[in-house]
């Protein structure tokens, strides 16, 4: 390591001596047309003086003024010469140094070419992926230098493509060629839009390297394809556990109790809303916690929902047991009143809910593949509710009474099951689980007054599909489902994938009317 580190520092002290940054280099970085600074700034970074860093650093903050081909840093009201940091007095006819777009992408990748020989890992590691797309043959000398100088062999094989990246657009033809066949290697998305750019047909004129420029896109295009097959596999199986958290709320009211609630989406909507308030309240009263809002938040929209539900049971559909019609059109109209009482209170835009810092962000699997956070979170937090309902319903009391009353409620009642109140609690339950799912769909997409429509149907289709009373069904229903959609989605588009899907269950349920799981039981033969 110290014989690395001594390396590095030679090369380094080459480099200062051979091109230092000079006032004069300075001013003609801080100065003139855009074609000679940008000219001027390969030759400093080509340098590598360390003086460098904090001239373009103040560049970018609009901290640098020029003045007789001179240019100096100014901030606190101080000025500094940009080239050896003296003090100095800034002359009265000093202007400000004003960088275009263009100017600004140099600077930063400049920066970024100097970031490879950070002895962070990290910052070296950024450094890299903030080069790719944006080297050119004037940092070629600084990559190579940093290749020679890197230790960990995962940068030092990105350094090496980021090299070839650099030398497939030379002028030397055995270097193109060289590089055509080394970039084969890649795995990265901005080396296929590389060679794509190369292939261009004004691009790559010569034969040999056309074809070498091919053979590495097919490489690559192969490689990359497997990122693709299974982020749109994740994507699935994410689409998958949110319609299995929608779902498992009507598994109960619609599978266990047979009550079509078409308000369903309102619940989830109110979960949401509920989440919401709770966010505000952390951030006016709680700020040092805001990124804990969301523990807070899951038992407030189960409770908010689980709450509006009961009351819906007492009042509106205890009257409607076994009248599947009336209790279609009555959720109907509920759902409308419980979305204009939204609009009216919160108002009818969306609201941002925003997700915590430990959310936000992803784990990168694959160059092309990144799994957000949020997504993984819900698809945890899916699989816990999951197990919750399940030990509710085998495990418990409750879940005892509510079996027993969904297979036989006469006899229920004449065992001394009061079958009301449990019609209440699993309604409740129910719409609670509804507004988990709101809660979890929050942190993944816009909050408003029509956040349950988009979910209802494909909701219903799950609990159709899966079989009616059926968790197990309800789980493979659920996940098959989102799969099966991206898929199609990436074959035929997402209308066109939404109709083949309600197709596939039309068939599916003409075939098997009871689902994937039959019911069976004394309930089956009623």
């Amino acid at each position: 390591m110290l014989l690395r580190l001594l390396v590095l520092l030679l090369m380094w002290s080459g480099l200062s001596s051979a091109l230092a940054l000079t006032p004069e280099l300075a001013g003609r970085i801080a100065a003139g047309e855009s074609d000679e600074r940008i000219a001027a700034l390969g030759e400093a970074v080509a340098g590598g003086d360390a003086a460098l860093q904090p001239f373009l650093q103040a560049l970018l903050a609009d901290e640098v003024k020029v003045a007789g081909g001179k240019a100096y840093i100014v901030r606190d009201g101080r000025a500094v010469e940009a080239a050896s940091g003296a003090a100095a007095t800034l002359p009265a006819d000093a202007e400000d140094v004003v960088n275009n777009n263009r100017l600004r992408g140099e600077l930063e990748s400049a920066l970024a070419a100097l970031g490879l020989f950070s002895p962070d890992l990290a910052v070296r590691r950024k450094a890299v992926a903030d080069l790719r797309g944006a080297a050119d043959e004037a940092k070629l000398g600084l990559i190579e230098k940093a290749l020679v100088a890197e230790t960990d062999a995962g940068l030092k094989a990105a350094l090496g493509q980021l090299r070839a990246a650099v030398l497939i657009t030379s002028a030397d033809r055995a270097k193109r060629l060289a590089a055509a066949r080394l970039v084969a290697e890649s795995a990265d998305p901005s080396t296929r839009s590389l060679l794509l750019e190369r292939l261009a047909p004004t691009a790559e004129t010569d034969p040999e390297v056309r074809a070498a420029l091919q053979a590495s896109l097919d490489a690559v295009q192969g490689r990359l394809a497997w990122g693709e097959r299974l982020g749109v596999l994740f994507t699935g199986i994410s689409l998958g556990s949110i319609l299995l958290l929608v779902a498992l709320g009507l598994a109960i009211t619609y599978g266990l109790m047979g009550v079509i609630n078409m308000a369903h989406g309102e619940l989830m909507m109110i979960g949401a809303y509920a989440t919401w308030l709770v966010q505000n309240v952390f951030r006016q009263w709680l700020p040092g916690a805001f990124d804990w809002y969301i523990v807070a938040a899951i038992p407030a929209s189960f409770l908010a929902a689980a709450l509006v539900g009961a009351a819906l049971e007492r009042s509106v559909i205890r009257w409607l047991y076994g009248r599947p019609l009336e209790t279609l059109l009555a959720t109907w109209g509920i759902s409308l009143i419980l979305m204009q009482t939204v609009r009216s209170l919160f108002g009818a835009q969306n609201v941002a809910v925003e997700n915590p810092s430990w959310l936000s962000g992803g784990v990168q699997v694959l160059p092309n593949l990144t799994l957000p956070y949020n997504r993984l979170a819900i698809l945890v937090f899916a699989a816990l509710v999951l197990l919750g309902m399940a030990l509710l319903i085998s495990r418990t009391r409750l879940g005892l009474f509510v079996r027993g009353v969904t297979q036989n409620r006469r006899m229920a009642r004449c065992v001394g099951v009061n079958t009301a109140r449990v019609d209440t609690y699993a309604f409740a339950l129910g719409a609670g689980i509804a507004g988990l799912a709101g809660c979890a769909l929050s942190q993944v997409g816009n909050v408003g007054p029509d956040l349950g429509q988009g979910y209802i149907v494909d909701a219903f289709m799950v609990v159709v599909l899966g079989g009616v009373g059926q968790l197990a069904g309800t789980v493979y229903a659920g996940l098959g489902l989102g799969i099966l959609n991206k898929l199609l989605e990436g074959w035929q588009g997402a209308v066109l994938a939404k109709i083949m899907v309600l197709v596939f269950i039309v068939v599916f349920i003409q075939k098997r009317p009871q689902g994937l799981f039959a019911m069976k039981g004394r309930s089956a033969e009623a």
